[in-house]
């Protein structure tokens, strides 16, 4: 079995390393560049505007949604710009959210997304 032609033990490792990433920065309420995260991802090497990482990233947030934990890769941004790319704001509108201004979105994703890794630090 595999993912985008990675055999799926590489792929859900990959995924791993990133939500535990991801999760930590949630935990400290802070954000990181699409550039530094692919660059701390051991499993696969992507870049940081590679078509696979993205859908990695979207694979994320619709599980980590799912569970009701919001769309964590709302806490991968641009370095330039502190706010994530168009397919985040494409997935987020495929989930329904509704919300049409994007700044106002990303304020309430993020909120969504530290407060239940903060109560999932507290449960542990």
């Amino acid at each position: 079995m595999s993912s985008f032609g990675f055999p799926q033990s590489q792929w859900d490792a990959a995924k791993h390393e990133v939500l535990e990433i991801l999760q930590k920065k949630a935990r400290r309420k802070q954000t990181i560049a699409y550039s530094d995260l692919a660059a701390q991802i051991a499993s696969i090497r992507f870049e940081a505007n590679d078509r696979l990482f993205h859908e990695l990233l979207g694979q994320l947030s619709e599980d980590e949604d799912a569970a009701g934990r919001g769309m964590i890769s709302v806490l991968v941004v641009y370095k330039s710009d502190p706010m994530p790319g168009p397919g985040f704001f494409k997935l987020a509108a495929r989930l329904g959210r509704t919300e049409h201004d994007r700044n106002a979105l990303w304020i309430n994703e993020f909120k969504k997304v530290v407060e239940a890794n903060a109560r999932a630090s507290s449960e542990n």
